[in-house]
């Protein structure tokens, strides 16, 4: 743990630094709020010291300015004259404690202990805060390209109605984007958007998992359970690699998409639901009718719009836009600083075939900012991006 004294008393820095050193604490020190405030916002410490009565620069001032030069460090104030109102006044301007002199021992260890804890917590409190605002927030579909602009277009003029979805196209080119924001753009945003991923559940499991199951109905069945059509009522089923689910359970899709009803495993009763579903695919389904892997009565229901999502090949003039978003979103994701990208760097991205599409492109760029130099060249492109380059 790294520790700032700030205070214009030799006498104080150096007991204060004692102390804390023999606690194995890291100190360093500041004989004035000046030198204080440099080091404070050029290197980061987990409690600062900071007494009020100094000359240059006074303890209110330094307080202030480095809260509002955003330093994160939980930081205690000193003074000879201690009173309520110098206390209060210090805490209402961004102070986490307020110490009186002469310094007791025990208080100021209590006091970094309890400091440092607090600080520990901010930061896990503002580490949650941004991943809830990540999972609530739905990315943007970054592109200018002919070919996403459709899409775009698609989605702007079929949100709005209930009809039925295909989205298709190859693994990482973003259907669930597409399918969030269709979603999103709909009548149905503020109820449920509910997710299944057909390739990803046993089959002897995706019954249960979209329709539901009462308790007793088969071993593990220890509590009645609502399936993913029920939990998405009023709202709407993505139905993603839908070209991997089970023929038993395409029956069962196509009975609750003609009736609007659906029956849980171990039960006989009908349950009404109102749920748009979208369905997506990265398989040719009528190949796949033709080899009797899939519905094709099925394929109908589902088809009433298809949206076809352009792979990153055809669409590499928006790759430059796809790497300025993605380098500011693993920046503010992850902590990282901002990366710069020579344009030479950018030509050498288009050269790539991109069989991973989006996501292939996104790995690529959070590989460049950390291993990369900055600005991200195109030597480190040959040599960072991918075997395929070489």
């Amino acid at each position: 743990m790294k520790i700032l004294i700030i205070d214009d008393e030799k006498s104080i820095r150096l007991a204060l630094k004692d102390i804390l050193e023999d606690e194995g604490y890291e100190v360093a020190l500041a004989e004035n709020g000046k030198e204080g405030l440099e080091k404070a916002t050029s290197d980061r410490y987990d409690v600062i010291f900071c007494d009020i009565k100094m000359p240059v620069m006074d303890g209110m001032e330094t307080l202030e300015k480095m809260v509002s030069e955003g330093v994160e460090s939980a930081i205690v104030m000193i003074s000879g004259h201690g009173d309520i109102d110098t206390a209060v006044k210090c805490i209402k301007a961004g102070a986490y404690d307020f110490v009186s002199k002469p310094l007791d021992l025990n208080r100021v260890l209590i006091t970094v202990k309890n400091a440092s804890d607090h600080k520990e917590v901010v930061a896990e409190n503002k580490t949650l805060k941004k991943k809830v605002a990540a999972s609530s927030s739905i990315q943007e579909i970054v592109g200018q390209s002919k070919a996403i602009m459709q899409v775009k277009d698609m989605i702007d003029r079929v949100a709005p109605t209930d009809a039925r979805v295909l989205v298709t196209g190859s693994n990482g080119t973003g259907k669930e984007l597409v399918a969030r924001w269709l979603h999103e753009k709909s009548p149905r945003a503020k109820m449920p958007f509910i997710e299944v991923n057909c390739a990803a559940i046993p089959s002897e499991l995706i019954e249960s998992e979209l329709f539901g199951h009462e308790k007793g109905s088969f071993t593990s069945a220890i509590k009645q359970h609502k399936g993913k059509f029920e939990q998405a009522d009023g709202g709407t089923l993505f139905l993603d690699e839908i070209g991997d689910m089970s023929l038993s359970a395409q029956a069962k899709v196509l009975r609750v998409l003609q009736e609007n009803k659906l029956t849980r495993v171990g039960s006989d009763k009908d349950i009404n639901v109102n749920v748009r579903v979208v369905a997506a695919t990265n398989k040719n389904i009528p190949e796949e009718i033709q080899k009797g892997t899939f519905r094709e009565d099925l394929y109908h229901r589902l088809s009433v719009i298809v949206i076809r999502v352009p792979a990153l090949s055809e669409r590499k003039e928006d790759i430059p836009l796809l790497v300025e978003h993605f380098i500011d979103e693993i920046s503010r994701e992850s902590g990282m600083g901002k990366r710069g990208i020579n344009k030479d760097a950018l030509e050498e991205l288009k050269k790539h075939s991109w069989t991973g599409n989006i996501r292939e492109l996104r790995n690529v760029v959070e590989r460049l900012m950390i291993l990369g130099g900055n600005p991200i060249t195109k030597a480190d492109v040959t040599a960072l991006a991918s075997p395929m380059f070489r």
